[in-house]
C-alpha cells in the first residue's frame, strides 16, 4: 500500500494549526481549532483506509481492476464529523452564555490553578489547603472536622479558632455542670463521679 504524501502533509498541517488554535484564550478560537483539529485527523482516518476503490455493495459496477475500498475509515469519519458536529454545537453555546455573562470571548483563570502554580516545589504544603479537616503529617482527622478554608486563612490561624471554640464549649459544659449540682444539692469537686 502507498500513501498520498499530499494527503498526509495535510493532515499534519491541519492538525497543527487545530492545536495552536486550542492553545488560544478565545473561545471561538478554541472551536475553529477543535474544527481544524478534526478535519486533520478525518484526513489521516481516509490516508489510513488505503487506496481509492470500488464501492463495497453487492451489484454495483465495478471496474475490473479496482478492488473494494475499505468502508470501516468511511464509517469512522461519519461517526467522527457527527461527534464534532455536537462538541462544536455545546462550544456555541457556553460562548453565548459566556458572552451574555460577561461580554467578553476569553478564558479566565482559575484563581485555584494560580495559586498551585505559585506553590512552592519543594515545600508541597506551601500553597493555601482548602480541606484543613486532616493533619498533613499524619494524615489523621483532626479537632476541626470538616473545616473548609474559603477565605484562605492560615491553618495555624484554623487551628488557634477551633481550639479558642473548643475551651468556649468545655467552659460552657462546665458552667452547666456546676449549676445543675448546686441546683441539686451535690457538691462539684471537678471530677464527674469518681470515675
Amino acid at each position: 500500500m502507498t500513501a498520498d504524501f499530499g494527503l498526509l502533509l495535510l493532515a499534519g498541517l491541519l492538525c497543527a494549526a487545530g492545536v495552536y488554535l486550542l492553545l488560544e484564550r478565545a473561545i471561538i478560537k478554541i472551536l475553529l481549532g477543535i474544527m481544524i483539529f478534526s478535519n486533520g485527523i478525518n484526513l489521516l482516518l481516509l490516508a489510513a483506509g488505503g487506496p481509492p476503490g470500488s464501492p463495497p455493495i453487492m451489484g454495483r459496477g465495478r471496474s475490473p481492476d479496482a478492488a473494494d475500498s475499505d468502508p470501516l475509515s468511511h464509517g469512522m469519519i461519519l461517526t467522527a464529523i457527527v461527534i464534532t458536529a455536537g462538541v462544536g454545537a455545546f462550544i456555541l453555546a457556553l460562548a453565548y452564555r459566556s458572552y451574555q455573562f460577561t461580554t467578553a470571548d476569553e478564558v479566565a483563570d482559575d484563581a485555584e490553578d494560580t495559586k498551585i502554580a505559585k506553590r512552592s516545589p519543594a515545600d508541597a504544603w506551601s500553597a493555601p489547603d482548602r480541606d484543613l479537616s486532616d493533619d498533613h503529617t499524619t494524615g489523621q482527622p483532626t479537632e476541626l472536622g470538616d473545616h473548609v478554608d474559603y477565605d484562605d486563612e492560615d491553618l495555624e490561624e484554623a487551628e488557634a479558632e477551633a481550639e479558642a471554640e473548643a475551651r468556649e464549649r468545655a467552659a460552657a459544659a462546665s458552667r452547666d455542670r456546676r449549676r445543675t449540682s448546686r441546683d441539686d444539692g451535690t457538691p462539684d469537686d471537678g471530677k464527674e463521679g469518681g470515675r
